[in-house]
């Protein structure tokens, strides 16, 4: 039985009042697609729990409102709701059980229309999580996601955005999927969500103008992969544990005009590593007031990499500071000191004498036997033996095997400059995650002790 109402509606599992703009129509779950049928454009339809079984398409303007967590199941069938009318708002179900065809790209939510607003939903067991095709000015907001039980390499991806200009994904919370795919899209807005257990927690590919913020990035393959865009914005968030085969924390190609700002990269294989970025002749990539803590390598450069300038960033044992590949000139092509403020280096050895936070005698990055894995990388099997400290002693016994120098920082800070204002490491859900949790945890209260440990050496 559908019963008609007018006026105000008790939205979402009861918690926020809103004004209704047409009819609204009250239903079970299993009345939904009759609901859909026979309403009008503009008209709010409340579903009161309940299971839907099949799959559903939304092809007219409507506010779908479900309260007790209605459940729409596609019983391992295809893509469980699609989307092809602008103007639909979607709070409060559970989406479970897409299928599994890869090929067919299976979804939980397939939107094909602008200005669409998710919000508030639960998809379970879906292959693709929600897929955005030219779905202009549409809002993804606090959704939970999670992929089907399936090895990483087919699972389908938990955000896919394509040709979807000026879409915002806010306060989602993402486990297990395979990637978070944003392509061809310009201004979006990434903030406030986190993203574990998958290949690529994001991976960007032109898309201009993206604002990235206040987001946690966990234990993924690589944290972020962003390539062939311009002037990407990256703030305060928080990229950890991502150590697959290449395990960078984020990776730059092709990029031009990024900042990179008061980020925390911690134990990642690889904080941020630079291919071609930036890539114009005109562009300047700006790294200010990271943290890069804890990495097998804070920053990596592949050959030719230029441009770069990097500031009040804090490098806090890292096993190799910056990297290298062979053929680089990391200290003629990238700026280490920008406006009289270098970056803190916790394998510094100078002091302060004017005790102004600033070390008075440069930085350089000259270790031989970082230089020669550079050339041979299957050296690093010897990292933690004897012989790395032995290299290093005849480099600086015998001026004649002394390496060239990385980097030179001529204005050494002297103490770490901690951000903040960035996502905290999550509490430990599960008791096999516990060694790992207490160790991220245990690094994040080190570096921000850091300051307060840190030791000042004077002339006497």
């Amino acid at each position: 039985m559908l019963v008609v109402t007018l006026g105000w509606l008790l939205m979402g599992s009861g918690s926020v009042l809103a004004q209704a703009e047409g009819n609204v129509t009250r239903v079970t779950a299993e009345e939904l697609a009759t609901a859909v049928a026979a309403a009008q454009p503009g008209d709010t339809i409340e579903v009161t729990g309940g299971i839907y079984v099949g799959s559903l398409e939304i092809d007219k303007p409507l506010t779908l409102i479900g309260v007790d967590w209605p459940v729409l199941d596609g019983e391992n069938e295809g893509t469980v709701l699609k989307i092809t009318a602008p103007g639909v708002t979607l709070r409060g179900f559970v989406i479970k059980n897409s299928g599994d065809s890869l090929d067919q790209e299976n979804s939980g939510l397939a939107i094909e229309a602008a200005d669409t607003l998710i919000e508030n939903n639960r998809f379970e067991g879906t292959l693709f999580g929600i897929y955005l095709r030219r779905a202009h000015n549409s809002t993804i907001r606090n959704n939970s996601i999670s992929s089907k039980d399936l090895d990483v390499p087919r699972r389908g991806d938990a955000i896919r955005v394509w040709y979807s200009n000026d879409v915002t994904i806010e306060d989602n919370v993402i486990t297990k999927g395979r990637d978070v795919v944003l392509w061809y899209s310009e201004r979006m807005i990434v903030r406030n969500n986190e993203v574990s257990g998958g290949r690529y927690g994001l991976h960007f590919m032109y898309g201009d103008d993206a604002i990235i913020e206040n987001n946690r990035l966990l234990d993924n393959s690589v944290g972020i992969y962003m390539m062939y865009s311009r002037r990407l914005r990256l703030f305060n968030n928080t990229i950890a544990g991502n150590r697959g085969p290449s395990g960078y924390g984020i990776g730059l190609k092709d990029m031009d005009d990024a900042i990179v700002r008061n980020n925390l990269f911690l134990d990642n294989r690889i904080g941020v590593h630079l291919d071609n970025s930036p890539r114009e002749v005109d562009s300047v990539g700006l790294f200010e007031g990271n943290v890069f803590g804890y990495n097998d390598i804070g920053v990596n450069f592949l050959p030719s990499v230029r441009n770069n300038q990097f500031t009040n960033n804090s490098f806090i044992e890292n096993e190799e500071q910056v990297g290298f590949t062979s053929g680089g000139n990391l200290v003629e092509s990238n700026v280490w000191t920008v406006n009289g403020r270098g970056n803190y280096w916790s394998d510094y050895a100078g002091y302060d004498v004017a005790g102004d936070g600033l070390g008075d005698i440069p930085y350089k990055s000259e270790k031989l036997f970082e230089e020669i894995v550079s050339r041979q990388p299957e050296l690093r099997l010897f990292l933690y033996s004897p012989a790395v400290a032995a290299v290093d002693f005849a480099a600086k016994a015998f001026p004649l095997v002394r390496p060239r120098p990385k980097l030179e920082d001529t204005e050494p800070l002297m103490a770490p400059d901690v951000p903040t204002d960035v996502p905290a490491l999550p509490q430990p859900s599960r008791a096999g995650g516990l060694g790992s949790g207490l160790a991220l945890l245990f690094l994040a209260a080190v570096i921000m002790l850091l300051p307060r440990l840190r030791i000042q050496f004077h002339r006497a």
